[in-house]
């Protein structure tokens, strides 16, 4: 029997320097109007931008009120008002929420996503993750294909606080260490997932060699600009390091994800959310750390485990508990988190070698000594 394999991307990818004034050329390529989904100060910081690209390309932005939460409600009200106002495309632009929202009502078609900041690798992806009206998560949705288009405007992107930047490089860092567990592994990834595929609708897919070599170049990257891409952020210019770093925030860690596969790294991060904590902690923060604990939990050999203590000190990522806000854990606490980690659907099985609490118990505890010893050097 031979293997199925699967890769997944958008069907455009363009980013640059101005590039939010080249946004109605897009929408003009599906109609006239677009359902703009973003918050209301994301819209306000672009203001300008956008009424001169709907001014040059005569085309009209819808604007919606978003509320803040990727909910079944919020996505089934923007979808009645897209068809009222008949939006011939959807415009998720924003942070995650607004993309994810985008994601749900566009249902797979005529989606432009315009990330304003590069804090996680959602933007390329062709799923979203679902919240209740309170906030707390509710579901997975995967749609047909990637977003048409994904639009970036580095200048943007610049211009935001740094700390979204670093969270994306932390989010980024994951991203070789799972894909090559998932190859070790034979696991499956995300890519081979269409709408329905829970319910058994498609067979599962594993990986290609070209989301492995994208998954390593975004390492790769990452170790060359990371640090000159924190410093151009930090005084809000855009530089050769910084539109690498972005580039290698969503795309190159986008498809790694998505077709390349997750494995430990993003379960422990699942698994820390339990912390009440490290509930400051981003998203990309506790992928960080969680790096450390996959390596540790592989036995990677110790150079790459020196290189990525190194890189992420440089760069202010945390490398250990108390860097998420959280001094003490109990033992208590620190087996819910393996248990959140190891439940059966988790990532974490996609790793190469049989996994059960104890020994990820054990790995955050050693990940948390290693990386506390990694900042006094």
């Amino acid at each position: 029997m031979t293997m199925r394999k699967a890769f997944i991307a958008p069907t455009k990818y363009v980013q640059g320097e101005d590039e939010l004034l080249n946004l109605g050329y897009f929408v003009k390529t599906f109609g006239k109007k677009a359902l703009l989904i973003a918050n209301q100060e994301d819209v306000n910081r672009v203001r300008e931008k956008l009424e001169k690209t709907a001014e040059t390309f005569g085309i009209e932005f819808i604007e919606t009120n978003f509320h803040g939460e990727a909910s079944r409600v919020e996505a089934k009200r923007l979808q009645e008002l897209a068809k009222k106002e008949q939006c011939e495309c959807v415009i998720g632009l924003g942070g995650g929420k607004a993309i994810d929202t985008s994601k749900v009502v566009a249902e797979g078609k005529n989606l432009i996503i315009v990330p304003t900041i590069v804090a996680t690798d959602a933007p390329t992806s062709h799923s979203a993750v679902l919240y209740t009206e309170e906030g707390e998560f509710d579901d997975y949705a995967y749609f047909m294909q990637s977003p048409s288009v994904v639009l970036i405007d580095t200048t943007i992107i610049a211009q935001a606080p740094t700390r979204f930047l670093v969270s994306g490089m932390g989010d980024a860092l994951s991203t070789y260490f799972e894909a090559r567990a998932t190859t070790r592994a034979y696991a499956n990834v995300n890519a081979g997932l269409p709408c329905g595929a829970r319910e058994g609708v498609c067979p599962p897919a594993k990986s290609t060699n070209t989301a492995l070599a994208l998954a390593k170049l975004c390492y790769e990257t990452l170790l060359e600009d990371g640090l000159k891409a924190k410093e151009a952020s930090d005084l809000n210019v855009v530089t050769p390091a910084l539109e690498n770093i972005i580039e290698a925030n969503i795309l190159l860690s986008g498809l790694g994800f998505e077709s390349g596969g997750l494995a430990a790294v993003h379960a422990i991060h699942d698994g820390l959310t339990v912390l009440h904590e490290a509930h400051g902690a981003t998203h990309g923060e506790k992928v960080a750390f969680s790096v450390i604990c996959q390596l540790v939990l592989e036995n990677a050999p110790t150079q790459e485990l020196e290189e990525v203590l190194t890189f992420a000190n440089s760069i202010g990522l945390p490398v250990c508990l108390e860097d998420l806000g959280v001094k003490h854990i109990t033992d208590e606490q620190l087996t819910s988190v393996a248990e959140k980690a190891c439940i059966p659907e988790e990532s974490i099985h996609s790793m190469p070698f049989p996994i059960d609490v104890a020994s990820v118990k054990s790995a955050i505890m050693v990940a948390d000594a290693i990386g506390r010893k990694s900042k006094m050097a």
